[in-house]
């Protein structure tokens, strides 16, 4: 694909995303007009006053947080979904499929319930529980997926991948409803959610998305490689194990740092690549900062929809994002099948 093309699909994005924020802001129970909105980031950044006070403290204490929140967690889901498809040359694979969530969500509803009693609890203590919980899903799906030879197949590598999800999943809702007094905090690892309006979540997460986002793109050359197949990416200098190590650590801490803050939400890294690969092409260097941009855009329009679909009430973003993203599933398994 032409570079020219690829350049406008990024600001396409970037502008999406742009847009995309300004709309969260502005949409919610009390809708506020881009005037409003405006005037209110303009005095929060210059310390002055325009405007009622309680629009400023809606924009800058619940929403503007929250839409940057859910741009973080999209972009990392989407970013480590391409990493994921890429190093394991499987179109199904994303972190909610293979067990990589569950696995980061258990550690962190653990860190919270419990992080108090050994001394590890807090905003940047609990993406850490995350990352371990994270890499403990992933080497369970790789132990049950690993055939006698100690190779992977694709398909019992999402089999496994299912097995670990539901068992992790299980111990997760007995977690919960064993400690109800506290069940409300924690229930969102299960449902998925963006609900936690606290401003400092921003900046626990940040960090490991920069970090993520830093690795995986320095690494887009040896992905396309290894998307060739092993052997081919042995004969042209990578290695092999060792790259894929690190490619796989650096998209499991942007999945963890996302669920620490926001619970499992599914299908994002399955469904943004996908499409940004029909769009854009195959070449990773592009494809993984396309997918974080496309991946925040389509989370923070989740979110919105979360919000505002029922008047009072908010419904868990993990089930808007199931109900695109299992279709788009099912029609990916299908057509594997069908070949």
């Amino acid at each position: 694909m032409k570079t020219g093309r690829i350049w406008a699909w990024g600001v396409v994005l970037a502008g999406a995303a742009a847009v995309s924020l300004a709309a969260s802001v502005a949409l919610g129970p009390v809708p506020l007009g881009p005037a409003m909105v405006w005037r209110a980031l303009a005095a929060g950044w210059s310390g002055g006053s325009a405007g009622p006070d309680w629009v400023r403290s809606v924009v800058w204490e619940i929403r503007l947080p929250r839409a940057v929140l859910a741009l973080l967690v999209g972009a990392s889901l989407g970013a480590a979904g391409t990493a994921y498809q890429g190093v394991l040359r499987n179109p199904l694979a994303d972190p909610f499929v293979l067990g990589v969530s569950s696995g980061a969500a258990l550690a962190a509803a653990g860190g919270i319930l419990f992080g108090g009693q050994i001394g590890f609890y807090g905003l940047f203590a609990v993406p850490v529980l995350a990352f371990f919980g994270g890499l403990l899903g992933l080497g369970a799906v790789f132990w049950l997926g690993a055939l006698g030879d100690g190779r992977m197949r694709n398909d019992t590598l999402i089999l496994a991948g299912v097995v670990v999800q539901s068992f992790f999943g299980a111990v997760l809702t007995l977690l919960i409803y064993t400690s109800s007094d506290r069940m409300p905090s924690v229930m969102l690892w299960l449902l998925g959610s963006l609900a936690n309006r606290d401003p400092r979540l921003v900046w626990s997460l940040s960090p490991y998305v920069l970090v993520g986002l830093t690795a995986l793109w320095a690494q887009a050359r040896n992905l396309n490689v290894l998307s060739l197949g092993e052997a081919e990416a042995a004969h042209l200098g990578v290695e092999v194990v060792r790259t894929r190590l690190m490619i796989l650590a650096a998209a499991s801490l942007m999945t963890a740092a996302a669920v620490s803050v926001s619970g499992i939400i599914g299908f994002v890294g399955l469904v943004v690549p996908h499409v940004l690969r029909l769009l854009t092409g195959p070449d990773h260097r592009t494809l993984v900062p396309l997918s974080a941009l496309g991946g925040g855009v389509f989370l923070l329009w989740a979110d919105n929809a979360a919000r505002t679909l029922i008047p009072g009430q908010e419904i868990p973003i993990g089930a808007i994002t199931a109900f695109f993203g299992a279709p788009f599933f099912a029609y990916l398994l299908r057509r594997r099948v069908a070949k």
